[in-house]
């Protein structure tokens, strides 16, 4: 479920969560299927089949309402990395990178409105307080830190912050020129970060 702070009103009982989840359902599937500038908060109630006024009790308006598909795109991907690194032993960063890498192709293969939205960095969506692969980055930084042989600490956040902002312009790359991700292009975008992470890693 999104973070509350990206709601008007967090849900409480478990009816209006499932009407939150419809919502941002029927906002992926939108998004995939006329894009972010014709999407609309009315276009969303009509497919999530509810009134109007539940989408607005919710978000104030589309970007709103994308923010927060962004930030459920970002849980599920953390929920996706950390179900894929229960098999693998501590130090063992490589295992952990291609987990990484291998969940948000993924995700960017099958998941609805994903291609747009990704973690908020594809539209103009939310402040720009917190950049989407920032929020990425210390994420990681975080899940990963069973898997490194030392603490994470400034100078490895930003290592993460490189690599992500790095894999994530090459990954835009491989979808340009495959809409299922180009497996050269992806190869080399997994060598480069095995040698760049392997300076600090290893």
């Amino acid at each position: 479920m999104p973070q509350a702070t990206s709601l008007r009103r967090a849900p409480v009982q478990r009816r209006s969560a499932e009407r939150l989840t419809r919502i941002l359902d029927a906002c992926a599937d939108l998004l995939d299927e006329v894009g972010y500038d014709a999407l609309s908060t009315r276009a969303v109630a009509q497919r999530a089949g509810v009134p109007i006024g539940s989408v607005y009790r919710f978000f104030g308006n589309k970007r709103e309402m994308a923010d927060a598909l962004a930030q459920r795109n970002l849980e599920r991907y953390v929920e996706r990395v950390t179900e894929r690194l229960k098999g693998a032993r501590k130090g063992d960063w490589r295992a952990a990178m291609d987990a990484v890498l291998d969940e948000y192709l993924a995700m960017k293969r099958t998941a609805p409105g994903f291609s747009l939205v990704d973690f908020g960095n594809q539209i103009p969506v939310g402040s720009r307080h917190g950049e989407p692969n920032t929020r990425v980055a210390d994420r990681l930084t975080e899940l990963l830190a069973d898997y490194l042989v030392h603490d994470p600490d400034a100078d490895l956040r930003r290592v993460f912050l490189v690599a992500v902002e790095s894999a994530d312009s090459l990954v835009q790359l491989a979808f340009r020129v495959d809409p299922q991700g180009d497996e050269g292009i992806i190869t080399e975008i997994r060598e480069l970060l095995r040698a760049y992470l392997g300076r600090v890693l290893d």
